[in-house]
């Protein structure tokens, strides 16, 4: 975990300058790669591990400076996160710093900043609230907006003179748009329903926006095949008037999916909206003309699109998917008008968040392989990938300590076919029976590759599973049920998570895979896994401790119904007692009296994912039952753990609890 991670990558709107930001052993920083020799150079000093994240990326229109956001989002209660419990406290604030060099300066509290096109002002949120703020000096910043509701989604008018946005009103949302010359908002087509991404036209004249049916999302941590189909719409900026361009057919895609994309749709060149669909079962890309019409499919096959952006022209549209390799991430790149996809990448390498320069002469992307960490690199013509901060990983990385995961086929309980990663620890004797770990990812919308991970929390979680196989372990990273990348039945898993947790049959089937190894000994396999992960852990403990000699749980979900209350605060287990029922028999507390493993639990209680709640629920459970408990609590740290000696104090206690209970 010593070597940077990249992350927030974003092109210049001129020229073909890239910034990013490297969190170097919890010291965030932004960094800028200037055309043409694409020398990275950090362009902010913060130079400890204090638990501030530093993200939303946004360059000035001339390119001269950075507006970025410092500290991360509130809790429920107001309290801006503060994992090192810091007695003056902490906020979050806008921030902007000249890319040539010096300090930065602030700008005021909030975040998700919208830079001008003009370059003098930027927008941004403050409580949901819109504020904004001269560039040009140091004047206080001002709430531009008083109005109902929560904004987000700031999108400002190509000419710069109005600002559209998201107005979430809880069960329904408009599209507005802010006139900054009149000082008057309007409503584009209000209506019942959920209007969301809102993108305009080149000429300022039209925006285009989703529309989620009201009534069509079911409870989270469910199978959602099918749903009230889910539509675009076009409106007239000067009389708010709207209408449908297309909606989504019946059946398959009816439920709307995402990708990775600053704008969910995009107003490409001649007048095409493009958007992400899952008509055939894989998370597509289609376009549609701006005046209605039938939608043609841009990403033919079976696989997904995940990571999407357009050239400055809007010619062109550049993704990553798992085409032809299932188990990583390539780039490609579409004509907006349809045609074959050209690889740009290829190989046992994974690359991801693909970034057209604002010139539209090089793709930036991070790139990683099994072995050498994620790196911020740029496609100059036909030439290799160049690489944007050569001297950032650190010499004494252990890149060839590590191993090289094999991908793996195995059976799940019920028959199912589940992949996974399998890391061989190195030396391994005929005769010889390993302790083994099995992990599980959190989401559970995610996917374990071959190689390292394009999320923090899981370039941290391969980390460890290298680790331990470094220590002699059999490691199996699963990609279970419910899961993305392997289409949308999958994901969609029938009785997955609440309404069945059909998923333990894949962690029996992982256990029972590694059981019949020749090189594992069948009775020191443990688990360990993070938030959805945790869950599974705990299932795994809770339903098959014969199985399973022990687990490590990080952040769990144990009780569904306080789960799914945390996302859907007018769910009440009461008036909804049939589903309720369900919820809990499909988790981990239903079953603590069946549970005899050892476990260690791990939780920040800041966490705004998984209340920390559910870690006190299923620690005083436990204890009832006898069942020793370990267990490490990190107070003010939030889900995704704000600091490196955080993940490193977790990691290390969760490997020393695996060789205290499985063994060397």
């Amino acid at each position: 975990m010593s070597a940077p991670f990249p992350d927030e990558l974003t092109a210049a709107p001129a020229g073909g300058a890239v910034a990013w930001v490297f969190n170097t052993r919890g010291a965030r920083n932004i960094w800028v790669a200037p055309s043409p020799d694409y020398a990275g150079r950090a362009v902010t000093a913060y130079a400890q591990d204090d638990g501030q994240e530093v993200g939303d990326l946004r360059w000035t229109p001339d390119t001269r400076a950075i507006v970025f956001v410092r500290g991360g989002d509130p809790n429920e209660k107001g309290e801006y996160p503060n994992p090192h419990s810091l007695i003056a406290g902490v906020g979050q604030a806008v921030w902007v710093v000249p890319v040539a060099g010096g300090n930065p300066r602030r700008i005021g509290e909030g975040h998700a900043p919208a830079v001008s096109p003009k370059g003098d002002r930027v927008a941004f949120l403050r409580r949901g609230q819109i504020w904004w703020a001269s560039l040009a000096d140091t004047g206080p910043a001002e709430q531009l907006i008083h109005a109902r509701g929560t904004a987000r989604a700031l999108r400002w008018s190509p000419e710069g003179a109005r600002l559209a946005f998201v107005s979430d009103r809880g069960d329904h949302a408009f599209v507005a748009v802010y006139d900054v010359a009149t000082k008057t908002l309007r409503f584009l087509d209000p209506s019942v329903d959920s209007d969301a991404e809102p993108v305009w036209s080149p000429d300022g004249r039209r925006v285009a926006f989703l529309r989620i049916p009201a009534g069509s999302e079911g409870l989270p941590f469910t199978p959602q095949r099918a749903g009230q189909p889910w539509s675009i719409h076009v409106a007239d900026v000067a009389s708010g008037a709207a209408r449908q361009v297309w909606i989504a057919d019946s059946g398959p895609g009816s439920v709307f999916r995402e990708v990775v994309a600053e704008n969910q749709i995009r107003w490409a060149a001649g007048d095409r909206i493009v958007f992400p669909w899952e008509k055939d079962g894989w998370t597509h890309l289609y376009a549609v003309p701006v005046d209605g019409g039938r939608a043609t499919l841009l990403t033919p096959g079976g696989f997904e699109v995940e990571h999407v952006a357009m050239s400055p022209d809007g010619a062109t549209i550049v993704f990553s998917s798992n085409q032809d390799d299932i188990e990583r991430r390539h780039l490609w790149k579409v004509p907006v008008t349809g045609g074959p996809p050209t690889a740009l990448t290829r190989g046992t390498d994974l690359e991801w968040t693909p970034v057209m320069t604002g010139d539209g002469r090089g793709v930036a992307f991070i790139q990683a392989g099994t072995r050498a960490p994620p790196r911020p690199v740029i496609l100059l013509g036909t030439a290799a990938p160049r690489d944007l901060a050569p001297g950032a990983i650190p010499v004494d990385f252990p890149e060839a300590g590590l191993v090289d995961p094999q991908p793996v086929l195995f059976p799940a309980a019920d028959g199912m076919t589940i992949h996974g990663q399998l890391f061989l620890p190195r030396g391994i004797k005929p005769g010889d029976r390993r302790p083994a770990v099995i992990f599980f990812h959190g989401g559970s919308r995610r996917q374990m590759l071959l190689g390292w991970h394009y999320f923090y929390y899981y370039r941290n979680a391969y980390a460890l599973n290298q680790y331990l196989a470094s220590r002699g372990y059999v490691v199996l990273s699963v990609n279970y049920r419910s899961g993305i990348a392997y289409g949308m039945e999958f994901r969609e898993a029938l009785r997955y998570g609440a309404q069945g947790a059909s998923e333990l049959n894949d962690v029996l089937g992982a256990g029972r895979y590694l059981r019949n190894r020749a090189d594992v000994d069948p009775k020191r396999i443990g688990l360990w896994g993070g938030s959805y992960g945790g869950f599974l852990t705990a299932m795994g403990l809770a339903r098959a401790s014969d199985l399973f000699a022990a687990g490590v749980d990080l952040h769990g979900v144990h009780d569904w119904n306080i789960e799914i209350q945390n996302w859907v605060p007018t769910y009440d287990p009461a008036k909804q007692a049939e589903a309720a029922k369900l919820a809990y028999a499909s988790s981990p507390i239903a079953y603590v009296k069946d549970w005899r493993a050892p476990v260690l639990l791990i939780h920040g209680d800041d966490d705004r994912n998984v209340q920390f709640s559910q870690t006190v629920q299923l620690g005083a459970a436990l204890r009832a039952q006898r069942v020793d408990v370990e267990q490490l609590i990190f107070p003010d740290d939030i889900h995704d753990f704000l600091t490196h000696a955080h993940w490193v104090a977790a990691y290390e206690a969760a490997a020393a609890f695996f060789q205290r209970r499985l063994g060397r």
